[in-house]
């Protein structure tokens, strides 16, 4: 710009030649004059009507785009409170199936410990039945041979005495020798 305007002052102190050059640059001082007042009209319109409309909607489109971003931060504060809120439940479920699974796991025991103690008893029931049952068969088995041999024996020895001994002797003699036979 100072270029310019040097060149011009030169222009005009050397006269003719270099003013035709000028002149080519610089409009004519009426149109300079009418451009001066066109551009101030076309300034004041501007700055009358058109700034405050472009300012208005600026502003609207500021107050937008902060609405916005206060939704997006109230939408971002939600989405982490349902998120924890959502963790929560999940850690509480997690807890809850393990207690279950642990309960459960308890009372699988219980009921193990418990048929455990049934069977152990009922084969102690039957050990016992058993062992009364052989006591009572062996018992049987000698009173059968008492009497077997009792009435083998007397039989035995009517032969060798040769006569029939009577009933009282026949079971004194009887209960002595089971008694001889039981020490032995």
């Amino acid at each position: 710009m100072q270029n310019l305007t040097a060149m011009t002052v030169l222009a005009v102190e050397e006269g003719g030649e270099a003013a035709g050059g000028l002149s080519l640059v610089l409009p004519a001082p009426a149109e300079l004059v009418a451009g001066i007042i066109s551009f101030g009209i076309v300034f004041f319109f501007m700055w009358r009507w058109a700034l405050p409309t472009i300012n208005r909607t600026l502003e609207q489109r500021q107050r937008a785009v902060a609405g916005q971003l206060e939704e997006a931060e109230r939408a971002k504060t939600e989405a982490e409170s349902l998120l924890a809120d959502y963790r929560g439940q999940l850690a509480e479920a997690k807890a809850d199936a393990n207690r279950i699974v642990e309960e459960a796991r308890k009372q699988a025991e219980q009921v193990r410990a418990d048929l455990l103690a049934r069977a152990e008893a009922e084969a102690d029931q039957i050990r016992v039945k058993a062992r009364e049952e052989a006591a009572n068969e062996k018992s049987r088995a000698l009173s059968a041979a008492r009497t077997q041999v009792g009435e083998i024996s007397v039989d035995l020895a009517g032969r060798i005495v040769g006569e029939r001994l009577d009933a009282t002797a026949h079971k004194a003699l009887i209960d002595r020798y089971l008694a001889d036979l039981e020490k032995l």
